[in-house]
């Protein structure tokens, strides 16, 4: 059976490799902005240019409400550069030589945001005249701080795949339902925080109360799905191949809900934006992603001590392990599988605020990242909570370290291609237990 939903998963992480592709060549991959000034007003008629190996790729100016987008005709490297001579008086940019982004990374399908700090021209370079430019450097980063500086961003994107992929997991493990419509739940978590903390008629709270609400809203809307639809499907006696068909069909139809309410731009948080980076040894990090990394590895900590320690935790890896066993000896199957629902609607929430924060707000980001979710939980081992964490962060850096040799859009192939090895030699997955056929 396991081999089976392997094979079966197998098929549809092909077809929605395909469909993410399509998607991604029909939304095409632009850069993007908004130029701010000082006082936190727009600033309009500023000149952008985005180049690739020295050809000039597009130009454009920040309209009456600062944003400008350049579209870009491949996933690649871009230098954006911003005309400092078309600023109007009293803006000028924080540093003098940062009017050139370099190697700007855009993802397939991606609209990649970028920022150019403005200030008042006294503040600039703390007044003074900009100085030569320094000759540039002979060599660029070594391979081990290029290694360094990728480990970590792997970490990172690792504990967020993870943190959304533990629902996922858990969810298949209680149920035996795939649940395609988990990335929309990841979704909803980013978009409802982004309404509440930077929307023009949301209440513009700070970042941190508003995710604390969308996490709510993800468990509220989690538990309600398990309550108002799989649970009555379940009792009907719906088989799992259509449960599994529902799954897909409720994922359409919550992703086109948030295209008509959120829109089809991906948009920022307000809050922590504009950073300054940090230095340790070999490694670059701004504070925000110095946060979301910890932040990350501390939420996988304490859900795994919770699954490890609590009543509650034993009781879900219980249900996970034999369902039939689990309600012989006592628990309470239907409320333990509410739980579950609950939980992995608000670490799914949570897991979108933070790649809503690390990269940018989309309505269809839930879906771009359930296929390494999916990955995730195969590689980690079928309905293994600890399997997800491990396999999210397996997916994560091997992801961020394939581009140190190979092109950034290969990057979701090579993580996908280490699945594949592992299967190879442990069809099981890492935590996953082998099963007798025949």
């Amino acid at each position: 059976m396991a081999r089976r939903l392997v094979t079966l998963l197998f098929l549809v992480l092909a077809a929605m490799a395909a469909v993410s592709g399509l998607a991604a060549a029909q939304d095409g991959e632009a850069v993007e902005g908004t130029l701010r000034g000082p006082d936190g007003e727009p600033v309009a008629g500023v000149t952008i240019t985005v180049e690739q190996d020295g050809q000039e790729i597009g130009t454009t100016t920040s309209g009456a409400d600062g944003t400008w987008l350049v579209p870009v005709p491949a996933p690649g490297g871009y230098d954006v550069t911003l005309d400092a001579a078309t600023l109007p008086d009293g803006v000028a940019l924080r540093d003098a030589d940062g009017a050139t982004l370099p190697a700007v990374t855009v993802r397939p399908g991606q609209q990649r945001t970028v920022l150019f700090p403005l200030v008042a021209p006294g503040a600039a370079d703390d007044g003074a005249a900009p100085g030569p430019a320094p000759p540039p450097a002979d060599t660029g980063p070594g391979i081990g701080a290029l290694l360094a500086q990728l480990t970590v961003s792997g970490i990172k994107y690792g504990a967020i795949i993870a943190i959304a992929a533990i629902g996922l997991s858990l969810i298949f493990g209680a149920t035996g339902l795939i649940n395609f419509a988990h990335g929309e739940l990841v979704t909803i978590g980013a978009v409802t925080a982004f309404f509440l903390n930077a929307a023009a008629f949301g209440p513009g709270m700070g970042l941190i109360p508003a995710a604390l609400i969308a996490i709510v809203v993800g468990a509220i809307v989690g538990g309600a799905l398990e309550l108002g639809l799989w649970k009555p499907l379940r009792i009907r006696g719906t088989g799992r191949i259509q449960l599994f068909i529902i799954s897909i069909g409720l994922s359409l139809f919550l992703r086109h809900i948030i295209l008509v309410i959120f829109g089809s731009r991906p948009r920022p948080y307000a809050d922590y934006v504009i950073q300054q980076v940090m230095i340790f040894g070999p490694v670059a990090i701004t504070p925000r992603d110095l946060v979301i990394t910890v932040l990350s590895l501390v939420v996988l900590v304490a859900v795994g001590l919770m699954l490890l320690r609590t009543r509650v935790g034993k009781a879900i890896r219980a249900v996970a392990d034999d369902r039939d066993l689990a309600e012989a000896s006592g628990v309470d199957v239907s409320r333990v599988i509410l739980y579950v629902w609950v939980l992995g609607g608000a670490l799914a929430a949570l897991g979108g605020i933070l790649f809503g924060l690390s990269e940018i707000v989309a309505w269809d980001m839930g879906f771009r990242l359930l296929l390494l979710m999916f990955a995730a939980v195969i590689l980690g081992g079928l309905g293994s909570p600890f399997g997800a964490m491990a396999g999210g962060l397996l997916v994560g850096l091997v992801a961020q370290l394939s581009t140190a040799y190979f092109p950034v859009e290969l990057q979701n192939a090579w993580a996908l291609g280490v699945l594949i090895l592992v299967l190879l030699v442990r069809p099981q997955g890492i935590f996953g237990r082998a099963e007798r056929v025949g």
